[in-house]
């Protein structure tokens, strides 16, 4: 029997041909790159479960030195823990243009950035090839699409491709195995919202794996300033194992034991509306408790709050309580809430961003099975 509802679930165990599929995150919404990132993250710690080696390679399309981004310090921690996985090619000018400012210096920067990425993808030395910006370089006509699409078609089977930014063309999203896009949301009641608060919500992928992004770039901020830069990633509905980021938190705390803390709470099993049980309410109270306190405390810059949209939206939680813990959190505490939920919440109001993850295509939908660790 089909049911519908809010719930986490993992995919069954089997022993599976590991196929890569090639994902585009696109939209004008944040958290493309940083889910990008997470899925890197995600990779390594899957390849250091299974006494695997995982390489990436981190291709930056139209961002050229000379600008910082909001990734750069997300890469300079990957880079410090795994110096021997990640490669990075930058590519591009250092300032934003249009399709009427194209020059011979763009063009010649985009096809050195591809001459890299085919390399790559012909070689089958990489695990996960990371397109940041393809999206928009496409759109510009900056590259043939056409080959493009042929280059991709033919990568090696287990090669994880992501292609990001805003603009993706149809043919790119008509051979993508999985296609989210990152829509903004805005609240002009509450303008301009409380600095520090991001929500990732809807039905597409990429909602924890953006937060895990924001992870990594406040631990690269602290590095990069010198300073102790603490994460907590606290987790609801998720009291099981084998979910999507279980192996991207495993190698973020291997790398960095005394900056990153987690802590799961919920039931091995989905939470159906109407069917709750009075242990989810102990759990969500019990998770929510640690995470009011790590708030107020003032001790750690991040605090991911991973699925307590659909904690409160299944009424395991009051909204009040957490309305007037994010209104007294500390001014450097930065605040990422994660999860599908069918209702607006009341705390929405308090973001400065707020992105809504569309699915418009899961490889799930071709047949192809899960991979182990993937919720649906």
């Amino acid at each position: 029997m089909t049911r519908t509802g809010i719930g986490i679930r993992t995919a069954q165990a089997r022993s599976e041909r590991m196929i890569g599929q090639i994902h585009v995150y696109d939209g004008a919404g944040k958290g493309k790159s940083q889910a990008a990132l997470g899925v890197v993250l995600r990779s390594i710690g899957l390849g250091i479960h299974n006494f695997s080696q995982t390489r990436v390679l981190l291709l930056r399309f139209l961002k050229g030195p000379g600008r910082t981004y909001d990734e750069d310090a997300a890469i300079q921690a990957l880079q410090r823990g795994f110096p021997h996985l990640i490669d990075q090619v930058r590519t591009g000018r250092a300032e934003y243009f249009g399709a009427d400012e194209i020059t011979k210096f763009d063009r010649q920067e985009a096809q050195r950035g591809w001459d890299v990425a085919k390399g790559a993808i012909a070689s089958g030395l990489y695990s996960v090839v990371v397109m940041d910006e393809l999206n928009p370089v496409l759109d510009l006509g900056l590259l043939p699409i056409n080959e493009v699409i042929s280059t991709l078609k033919r990568k090696p089977e287990p090669m994880e491709i992501i292609a990001t930014g805003r603009g993706a063309p149809q043919k790119l999203v008509d051979i993508a195995d999985l296609h989210s896009e990152m829509r903004p949301l805005y609240h002009p009641a509450a303008k301009p919202g409380i600095a520090g608060i991001e929500i990732y919500a809807g039905s597409g992928k990429g909602k924890s794996t953006s937060a895990l992004g924001k992870a990594l770039q406040a631990i690269g901020k602290g590095i990069g300033q010198d300073k102790s830069h603490r994460v907590l990633i606290m987790q609801w509905l998720k009291g099981g194992a084998g979910y999507t980021e279980d192996a991207a938190i495993a190698a973020l705390r291997q790398i960095y034991p005394s900056l990153v803390d987690h802590q799961r709470s919920g039931r091995d099993a989905i939470v159906w509306r109407g069917q709750q049980q009075e242990l989810d309410y102990v759990e969500a109270e019990r998770a929510w408790e640690i995470a009011r306190a790590a708030i107020a405390s003032g001790l750690y810059k991040t605090i991911i709050l991973d699925e307590l949209n659909p904690t409160v939206d299944l009424e395991l939680l009051p909204e009040e309580p957490i309305v007037q813990a994010l209104l007294r959190k500390p001014r450097d505490t930065e605040i990422i809430i994660t999860g599908r939920c069918k209702n607006p919440l009341a705390y929405f109001d308090l973001a400065t961003v707020h992105s809504e993850m569309i699915c418009h295509k899961h490889y799930a939908e071709k047949g192809i099975d899960l991979k182990r660790g993937v919720d649906f």
